[in-house]
């Protein structure tokens, strides 16, 4: 049974002896405040781990909660185990985290559509609460999200998901440029909107031409972090640091549990 996080306004490896006791909570949100944004729709959770890995996931009318009947529907976050075949591409034998070590949050974000949509992030297990609580106070902000699904829905490339402009968090892979394991890969890293906050490298390229107009900072358009703004400071009220805020490269996508 999963575990429901209901709100009206609203980390290490996980272990493989979790319990599987659902617990279930209707509060107030541990975080909160308020922003706006519009434009395009996300896509749906609902997409399948077996898309091509070019494809954008297409919307649908079940990607939209429905509204209140005072306005947008309040935030909600349902916690779940994670199947194998939820992660048939992002996971394999070997990863640094155990498939029992990871969990689903099925999760509302408000859209550039200036919409509420309900997308899918996989993370560590111990980091699930805290990061719904982030995205809880995101969606009261209308700090505007593209997408949010599994990186399996673009076959667990890193780089296409990144194209599409797709919230993302857990991915078994090594760090850019690394041979050793990303943050990504123990499920205590998160990407908020790659596309308007690119990763750029110390001598100012980039990889992803779709993201030429979010270089620079301070910058202010819809979905794109500036350092201390509301979303850095969300993070950090969970104890993640930001990769804006790195000497060198800047990741600007990036939080984590342990700010790299």
């Amino acid at each position: 049974m999963a575990a429901l996080v209901g709100m009206t306004g609203c980390a290490g490896v996980g272990d493989a002896g979790a319990s599987a006791t659902a617990r279930t909570r209707v509060s107030a949100p541990v975080l909160a405040s308020s922003a706006p944004g519009s434009s395009t729709p996300a896509a749906p959770s609902s997409a399948p781990a077996s898309a091509p890995a070019s494809s954008t996931p297409a919307t649908s009318s079940s990607d939209t909660p429905a509204p209140s009947p005072s306005g947008p529907p309040p935030f909600s976050a349902k916690i779940e185990k994670v199947s194998r075949d939820d992660v048939r591409y992002s996971w394999r034998p070997g990863c640094p985290v155990p498939l029992s070590g990871l969990r689903k949050i099925t999760m509302t974000y408000w859209g550039f559509d200036g919409q509420a949509h309900t997308g899918t992030l996989v993370i560590n297990k111990k980091a699930a609460e805290d990061v719904a609580s982030v995205f809880g106070k995101l969606y009261e902000m209308r700090y505007p999200i593209r997408r949010m699904v599994p990186v399996d829905v673009y076959k667990g490339s890193d780089y296409d998901s990144i194209d599409a402009d797709n919230t993302s968090a857990f991915n078994c892979r090594n760090a850019t440029g690394s041979g050793s394991w990303s943050n990504h890969a123990y499920g205590l890293a998160v990407d908020v909107n790659p596309r308007e906050n690119p990763y750029v490298y110390a001598d100012g390229s980039h990889a992803h031409r779709n993201a030429d107009a979010f270089v620079d900072r301070p910058l202010k358009k819809p979905g794109v972090i500036n350092s201390g703004d509301r979303v850095v400071r969300a993070f950090a009220r969970i104890g993640w640091g930001w990769g804006g805020s790195w000497s060198g490269a800047k990741d600007y996508q990036h939080f984590s549990e342990n700010g790299r």
